[in-house]
């Protein structure tokens, strides 16, 4: 075969395993439901956990950037504190080996028609007869692995013509290493996949284009890529997803420092590990291992040096948290999620529930318009950015229940723009403040009820039980009717002027409507999400 025929045999080869790889990384995602989410909730325990969740759910879904996403999600929700989070996504590192096994010991020994073509069709056939279900997602799932093995049949089809002739480059001398290296990362960085990389890898090391230190060498080349990608996903994200980014890149750089200083020795301790493991003796099964070994030899690495590492990542990216008008947990890489992005809008929108309760106390103690402008700013910046994106969120894919959440994380944000609005509405109220005993009363017993019920209304404070919520909020209507009824009685009497009681009443019914739209939002707030739930 020409070298033209092979060449476009390689790039088909190359297209067909990155089709069935995104195909059965989102059938396998959607066949798994609700399962990933309670694998990865109970990662809070202890580091083995974590590092257990993340080798197991990257292992099931084959796809560590989605596990990276809902380690990401789940920090910015409040579900899972940045610690475990990064053993997560240690954990994801070595469960991302699968493929190099599934390619090693089924895509390279098997008759791969035999395999791939009842694959496809039994998958397709599931997904027509299943759409929107759980078949059809396995269906998805089936039909990808079909096309992946394909296009692992025509890259060992292809590597095999090319071996006589094309040359890579060779040898065991520090250049040459430097230049599969590099191959591999420009490869991962080019293709986005380090899996595609791998899969390279192995078919050519399989086809005698590359010798096994060669391809061990593209390998290390390949997981030091994937630091591009995290880096990319971290610009313009939130700290945690910056701080998860800034872990995964310390991660994959240490290791392949590391994994190239005995680089050597490890190709050497190969063949004794694969002949104790009882393994085939082809190159293909050696570079599984060593992808294993070289990530799991990371995770001891980082073993001792995992606290240091959360400390300094925790003091660092602090410049956007400490800007309140910045979004603090709306990230994009959470947007395919619908739980995780509807989770993330609760905390976002508590943050704002939480300066417009702010701006009620600021009025209530005399604050102007121009002492409430920044606040309200922060408000209005914080409601445009939320509303941008729920616009990016996939709502025609949504789940009922993250549907429902979303029109209730809606529908307090309403209340809490409007809170925002009346409090800026009721300022200054220092200069209309009455000069009567009665209405001095009053007036001293509305703001102690209405600062009472504004504390319990906070949605960044503790979740206060309903009768005490009712109670509050009736001792503050009570207040307000007490100190209506003596302005209108110090306005009949002519002890002020009708003009002053009038803009009085007006400002304090500003405060009272901006404490029950306070209210009622922390009656509806959503009740929290249990990764759990179906």
């Amino acid at each position: 075969m020409s070298l033209w025929a092979l060449s476009t045999n390689l790039v088909g080869g190359l297209g067909l395993f990155l089709l069935g790889m995104s195909m059965m990384t989102d059938g396998l995602k959607l066949a798994a439901g609700p399962a990933l989410e309670r694998i990865l909730a109970g990662a809070t325990r202890t580091r083995w956990h974590a590092l257990g969740s993340g080798v197991m759910v990257t292992a099931l879904v084959q796809s560590s950037s989605a596990v990276t996403v809902a380690a990401i999600g789940f920090v910015n929700a409040g579900l899972l504190s940045l610690g475990p989070a990064l053993w997560v996504l240690f954990g994801a590192n070595v469960g991302t080996t699968m493929t190099g096994w599934i390619i090693a010991l089924i895509g390279l020994k098997f008759k791969i028609e035999a395999l791939a073509l009842p694959l496809i069709g039994v998958g397709v056939m599931l997904r027509l007869t299943g759409e929107g279900q759980r078949r059809g997602a396995i269906g998805t799932a089936l039909a990808g692995f079909g096309l992946l093995f394909l296009g692992i049949a025509m890259l060992q089809s292809s590597f095999t013509g090319l071996a006589g002739q094309i040359e890579l480059p060779q040898g065991e001398g520090p250049l040459a290493v430097l230049a599969q290296v590099a191959i591999g990362a420009l490869m991962t960085v080019l293709m986005q996949s380090s899996s595609a990389s791998m899969a390279i890898a192995l078919t050519a090391a399989q086809g005698g284009l590359l010798t096994t230190q060669g391809a061990a060498a593209v390998v290390i080349g390949a997981n030091i890529g994937t630091t591009v990608t995290a880096m990319l996903a971290a610009i313009g994200a939130t700290p945690n997803a910056r701080r998860a980014a800034a872990a995964q890149v310390m991660f994959n750089l240490i290791t392949a420092l590391v994994a190239l200083a005995l680089l050597p020795w490890l190709i050497g301790a190969l063949g004794a590990g694969s002949e104790a493991l009882g393994l085939p003796h082809d190159p293909a099964a050696k570079l599984a291992l060593f992808h294993s070994i070289f990530n799991i030899l990371g995770v001891l690495l980082m073993w001792p040096l995992a606290s240091h590492l959360t400390r300094w990542l925790q003091a660092r990216f602090k410049r956007r948290e400490d800007d309140e008008a910045q979004v603090q947990h709306l990230d994009d890489n959470v947007l395919p999620v619908p739980a995780l992005a509807v989770e993330a809008l609760v905390r976002e929108v508590a943050r704002v529930g939480h300066v417009a309760i702010r701006m009620v106390s600021a009025a209530l103690h005399g604050a102007s318009q121009i002492d409430l402008a920044r606040d309200h700013a922060i408000v209005t910046q914080l409601d445009a950015a939320i509303a941008t994106f729920v616009e990016r969120m996939n709502r025609s894919a949504m789940p009922q229940r993250a549907s429902e959440r979303l029109a209730q994380v809606l529908r307090v944000l309403r209340y809490h723009e409007t809170t925002a609005e009346q409090a800026k509405a009721a300022a200054p109220l220092g200069h209309i403040a009455p000069k009567e005993r009665l209405a001095q009363t009053a007036h001293a017993a509305f703001l102690v009820q209405t600062e009472a019920l504004l504390a319990l209304c906070d949605p960044q404070a503790y979740d206060p039980e309903t009768a005490a919520l009712d109670a509050a909020a009736s001792e503050m209507e009570t207040a307000y009717e007490t100190l209506k009824a003596s302005l209108l009685a110090a306005g009949a009497v002519g002890g002020t002027r009708l003009s002053d009681m009038e803009e009085a009443l007006r400002r304090y019914s500003a405060l009272r409507r901006a404490a029950q739209q306070a209210t009622k939002a922390r009656r509806r707030w959503p009740a929290p999400d249990s990764p759990s739930e179906p």
